[in-house]
This record gives structure tokens, sequence and C-alpha cells, in this order.
């Protein structure tokens, strides 16, 4: 009797059940196993042992699921470099890992069965053994072809397309054969060939890319790309906003799959991206997987099958989950925009960085690495300080494209001066009008969707606040609606103060609906669209707008974050930021860094084709230092500073970050327990622990939510770190009152 070690999608340890000798099962295989009195898993089987569990009752595995294994011996490595850096369990990642239809869970088998998918199938065609050999077909060949011609020609077709594909089996596609179902059945009739159902094999005609035209910066990056790799060394690719980073992936991507291998290429978001990804479309045509949660369910779990029994030579673009993906021979994995706060998963665990893991990804693989980004993290910028990734920088845009000009508009000067319309300043007024006369388009960062941030009742200082997450709620004119942005909890917007009875409720601030609103009431004349999640509601709905805008049909287009990366508009020559303000006053220590990225990113969008652009920055803060590193455009200037701060306060990249997150719905339990919790973190950690703290969204859904962090100074022992918070974890677990307590771990937070 065998017995195998099975994940199961849950946050628990591996379970053992028992192999019967008929059921063909192998690591990695998914199988279907009982746990508890009524529910029915798919698991993983990770390992496969004769030696029999010291258990009283051990379960069978009913049945297994796939022909092909789900999780390869490499991608077993990975989810357990995941599971021990991130501190989960096996279950948790496998949850992450695989998409919902390829692990199917119900309360009966039945009902599973009904649940489970399959890869895509197609038809194939193969002659009957007896013809197989050359010798054996022209013998036939010779024997019929006076009395049944076409025949002949039809099994000739067939014996071709076998050697031309090296189908080692000699089955090919139906679809490949340009011969209809009537003279196959007539084949099939006499015995003359085979036909079954077989998942889809993508089948490649061409290993030549039509790939761009390279300028002298982008040959000699190329080069250096390459060297780097030869040194197995991951390259880090600082090229500015429309330096032609794409063009150098091109290269690199075809270079790969002309030789076999797989291409992994990672986008923040897959929608921002979609002008990237229909450009690769056309360049890699019918190599190119895309993988990302707009997809439906079925879509995610058939490519997901279909890439587990590829057999290479694919472009997979995708978000962060796509780290995941089942492939057999990965050559490069390209991580794109890779300071890009999305690669972090914050909500559930693991909470992983995809592009970290995307870096052991590709040592487990042998593979090459390219992180690219206009504005690299700090962390992948000090990695390259200290030898340990190359650094290639383009300094210059591609082609004819000039870097734009940053004018820094103060706000609070154009007040005093009487130079501002509601919430534009008249440096930025006059460019939109300039712009507008020129024929050409303008583009406005918002930080904030909705029509007002708050609403506030003058007489009193009462502002309508969410009762389940304590944040203030956002007015939407649209709707006529105060919303929450975390629940989704909403009410009538109010017109008399519930506090005070009286009627002197104002709003206050503004977002991408009201500014829209202003600007179009500012320019009459202007075709003025707003891109947000509340317009982009379906990818149908987004990919209108940007055609739109693309095809200027749009003259001026607010929008948020969405704006602000992955899009080459041709006729954008002004781009404003209304309030740069809320982005550096966010309560975090990467705030000055990430402020940096985004309006360096916005800013990007201006003058990539035409003359050369202007962005204008709308401040009170003329003077902040992260202003005028935007405004010099100087990258290395704000890494040196924020560098030397962070190494002053122990902050990354000089320190691990490790989040205790609890919560729970009563705020005097909580509280006792974070401080129980921190008292055992600070005898074994010290002064490393700071806090406990009320998070800075102190309620969420109901809950009460309070904070621990953990600082490791880089180069100590992280697995021996990670085991120390494990025991004191253990050790807090013995106070009965509080089990209650949710607690989370965020490495590298």
């Amino acid at each position: 009797m065998l017995y195998a070690q099975v994940v199961l999608p849950l946050a628990q340890p591996m379970y053992t059940f028992s192999l019967s000798e008929t059921l063909a099962v192998g690591v990695g295989d998914a199988v279907v196993v009982q746990f508890g009195s009524s529910r029915y898993y798919t698991g993983i089987v990770w390992s496969i042992s004769s030696e029999k569990p010291d258990y009283p009752r051990i379960k069978p595995i009913l049945k297994k699921l796939y022909s092909v294994p789900l999780v390869t011996p490499t991608m077993q490595r990975a989810w357990e470099w995941v599971a021990e850096y991130y501190m989960c369990s096996l279950g948790e990642v496998m949850r992450v890992a695989l998409p919902s239809l390829a692990k199917p869970s119900a309360t009966s088998l039945t009902e599973l069965d009904e649940r489970s998918i399959e890869a895509p199938k197609e038809r194939y065609v193969a002659l009957c053994e007896e013809l197989r050999s050359e010798e054996a077909l022209a013998e036939y060949v010779a024997r019929h072809s006076r009395r049944a011609p076409r025949r002949c020609e039809n099994l000739d077709i067939i014996a071709n397309l076998a050697i031309e594909r090296k189908a080692a089996d000699g089955f090919v596609p139906r679809r490949l054969l340009n011969l209809n179902n009537e003279e196959l059945t007539a084949l099939r009739k006499r015995g003359l060939i085979y036909t079954e159902e077989r998942t889809a094999q993508r089948i490649y005609d061409s290993a030549e890319f039509l790939r761009p035209t390279l300028s002298e910066a982008q040959t000699k990056a190329l080069e250096e790309i390459r060297k780097a790799h030869h040194e197995k060394r991951v390259a880090l690719l600082h090229g500015v906003t429309g330096s032609g980073k794409t063009e150098i992936y091109i290269h690199l991507i075809a270079e790969t799959l002309a030789a076999g291998g797989d291409v992994l290429m990672l986008v923040p978001e897959i929608v921002i991206t979609s002008q990237l990804v229909e450009r690769l479309e056309r360049i890699f045509e019918g190599r190119t997987t895309t993988y990302h949660s707009r997809l439906t369910a079925l879509r995610r779990g058939q490519t997901f099958l279909r890439l587990a029994t590829s057999s290479g030579g694919e472009l997979i673009v995708g978000v962060r989950s796509s780290i995941f993906l089942p492939t057999h021979n990965m050559g490069l994995i390209i991580v794109d925009e890779e300071h890009d706060a999305n690669y972090k998963q914050s909500d559930l665990a693991p909470r992983y960085n995809a592009r970290d893991t995307a870096v052991i990804l590709g040592r487990l693989n042998n593979a090459n690495v390219v992180l690219g980004s206009a504005t690299p993290s700090l962390e992948s910028y000090t990695n390259s300080l200290a030898g340990k990734y190359a650094y290639i920088e383009l300094k210059e845009r591609w082609g004819e494209g000039v870097l734009p000009e940053v004018i820094v508009s103060d706000t609070i000067r154009a007040v005093k001066r009487g130079e501002r319309k509601t919430h534009f300043n008249l440096d930025l007024l006059n460019d939109i009008s300039r712009t507008l006369a020129a024929k050409e388009q303008v583009m406005l960062f918002q930080n904030r969707r909705g029509y007002s941030p708050y609403t506030q009742c003058r007489t009193c200082g009462y502002s309508p606040r969410c009762p389940h997450c304590n944040v203030t709620l956002t007015q939407h004119k649209a709707s006529a609606r105060m919303e929450c942005h975390y629940c989704g909890y909403t009410m009538p917007t109010p017109t008399v103060c519930p506090n005070c009875d009286i009627q002197d409720m104002a709003l206050m601030g503004f977002g991408t609906e009201k500014a829209a609103e202003e600007i179009s009431r500012l320019f009459p004349t202007a075709r003025v669209e707003r891109l947000d999640s509340d317009t982009s509601t379906s990818e149908r709905a987004f990919k209108q707008i940007v055609h739109d805008f693309e095809a200027g049909l749009t003259d001026i287009l607010v929008g948020t974050q969405i704006i602000t990366k992955g899009f080459d508009f041709k006729n954008v020559s002004t781009v404003g930021i209304l309030n740069a303000d809320n982005l550096l006053s966010i309560p975090d220590f990467r705030a000055s860094e990430r402020a940096f990225q985004l309006m360096m990113q916005v800013a990007g969008r201006a003058g990539r084709h035409n003359d050369r652009g202007r962005v204008v920055i709308q401040t009170s803060q003329p003077k902040h230092p992260v202003i005028e590193h935007v405004s010099s455009g100087d990258y290395h200037a704000m890494a040196r500073k924020e560098l030397e701060e962070r190494r002053a306060f122990g902050y990354p990249p000089y320190s691990h970050l490790i989040r205790l997150m609890l919560r729970h719905t009563e705020y005097e339990l909580l509280r006792h327990a974070a401080h129980h919790i921190a008292t055992l973190m600070r005898k074994k950690f010290g002064a490393r622990v700071m806090g406990p703290v009320s998070s800075a969204l102190e309620m969420l859904r109901g809950e009460h939510r309070a904070e621990i962090l953990i600082k490791i100074e880089a180069g100590a022992s992280m697995q021996r770190a990670r085991k120390m918070i494990r025991e004191a974890i253990a050790e807090s677990e013995q106070k009965r009152e509080y089990k209650s307590v949710k607690l989370l771990i965020d490495v590298d937070a």
C-alpha cells in the first residue's frame, strides 16, 4: 500500500491519504479526496511514500482528475519557497496558484464531477498502424492509385503533414487538413485512419518574427542585458518613459521563442496595458496567451490546463497570479513596471510580491529575468548598486520624442493672486487653451474618484462616515449617493446635517467626476471623457474610452492612476497633475518614493511622438524635495535622498518589515490581544518591535484593526526570524480568550 501527502486549498498542513495500486497517480497530480464528513476537495499530491503513518484511520484517494500533473517539480519548489518566505501554508499557496475551476470542491462526488472542467479538446487524425511506414504507404498507393486516386491523395496529405509536424505517433490536428468530413469518414470506415479527441496543442508555423529596428542606445542596452544573462544575473532595465523598453523586450522574447522556450511577461494590470498586449499579439501571432482576473472562470481554468500540456514556445502575458502558471521550458521572465505596488498581494495569504517571486522562479528554472521600469523600486535599485543585479540605463526617449517640460504651479500663490478658477490654476488653464487651439490632447490626473471625497457641515463640522469602515463617505453626483470605497456601503446624500439639524452641508475637495464636470464648463467646446473605476465598469467600456481618445474623438481625458501608465498616445502634449499634495501626505515611509514614481509616470504620457510636451503640477508645496526631483526628472537624486533617510531609520531596503495585523469586532479584546502578542515578540526581538498601534484604516468591514511591526536588519537570518515569530505566535495561542482574534502576517510589508 502506498500513501500520498496531499495539499488541500485550505489554511491547513498536508494530510495523508492511502493510494490504491490500481490508481495511476504521481507527484503533482490533482486528485479528489474526502475531507471531513461531507466535503470533497481537489488536492495536489506532494509526495508518495510506502511508510504507513501512525493514524487510526486513513481515507483513500478517490480519483485522479487530469491526465497530466498540474504542478511540476520546479513549481513545487516555488510553492515551498512562497509558503516558507511569506509564512503561510502550502494550501494557501494552492488557493491562489490554481484557478477556481481547476480545483473544484463540493458536498458530493456527483456535484464535484459536474463542476470539473477539461482543457480545450480538438480532433486529431493519424494513418492506421499498417500504413505508418513510408514503404507500406507507397505500396498501398501503388495498388489503389488507379481505382481510388483521391483516396490515395488524401492518405499522402495526412502522411506528409505528420512528417512536416514531426508527429512521433503520427497524429495531426484535424483543422490543419484541407479535407472535408465526408472524405475523412470514408477513410475511417475503411480502417485506413484513426481519429481521437486530444487536448488542443498550439502549433507554430514559424520562428521568424518582425522585430522593431533598435536605436544605437537600445542596441547597446540589449547587448548589456544579454551579457548579464550570460553571467546568470538579473537585469534591471531603467529607461525613462518613452525610451523604447518594449522594443528591447520584443527582441528578447523573439530570441527565446525561436529557441523553443516559454516567456512570462508580468504587467501590473492587464487592462491598462491593452495597447502593449495588442502589439505583442500582432508580432507573436498565435503564440500569445493572456491570463488575468477579467477572463471568465472557465477561460482561466482551461488556459491553466492547456498550459500544463504545452511543450513550450509560448508568450504568456499576465498579472501577478500568472507567476504560478504551469510551464515546462521557461526561458525568460520579464517584469514590466517592476516598481508597481500591484505586484504585492496584500489582502489574502500568501501576501507575496510577484516581482521577488519571479526572481526566485527564474533561478529555479535557470531562466533569464529582466526587471523594467522608468522609476525602479529602491529595493531593486539597491540590489543593482550591490552588484546583485546588472544595471542598464536608457536616458533618452526613442526616436524623435523629447522628455516633457515640467511646470510647478503654486496653488497658494494662485489663490492669493486670483489666478485660480475652481480647482485649476491659470498656468494649467492657459496650457489647456493652447493645446486645444493646436488640435492636440490633454490628460488630467486626479488621484481620487467620485465627485467629492467627503461632505462636511459648515456649522458643526460633522462628516458622514461609513459605519463599517470608519472612513468618510465619497459623494457620487451621478447616483446622488455617498459611497464607501472599501466595503461598498451607500447612503443618500444628506441635505440637512444629522448632527445639528441645520441645512449647511458642503462638498469638500474634488474627485475625477467633479474635475471632469468643471473642465467641461470651462472649455464648453472640448470633448471631455473620464477614465476611472466608475466609468470603466467592463473591459468593453474601458476599451471604448481608450479607443475614442486614441482616435482623437476626445480632447481631454480626466482619470485616476489608470491613465498614468501603459499608454502611448501620439497627440498628447499637455498633462496636468491636479493635486500633488494628496500623494505626498500619505502616512507611509514609501510615500515619497511612490509619489515620485506616480508623477513621473503620468508626466511620461506627454510629448511622446510630437513636439516637447508640458506637464503642470499643481501643489501647495512647490519646494518639496519630491516635487523638485520630478521637476528635474532626476531619479538618482530622489533615490539618494530616500536611501539616506531609510538607512537612518532602518527601513527597507536596509531591513525587512514583517507586519502582524490583528482584527476583531470587539475593540477592547483586540487591544489586549495586541499588547499580549507585542510583549511576547519583544522578548525575542527587543527594540526591533514597534507597536501595537491602530492601523491607518482602523476599522474595515466591521472589524477593528491593530498592527505590530518587526524590523529585521538586512543581512540577518530571515529564516531564524520567521522561526522566532512562529514560536511567539504559538505561545500566544495558549491564551484561550484571544482565540477569536484573527492574526495575519505580511512579510516585506
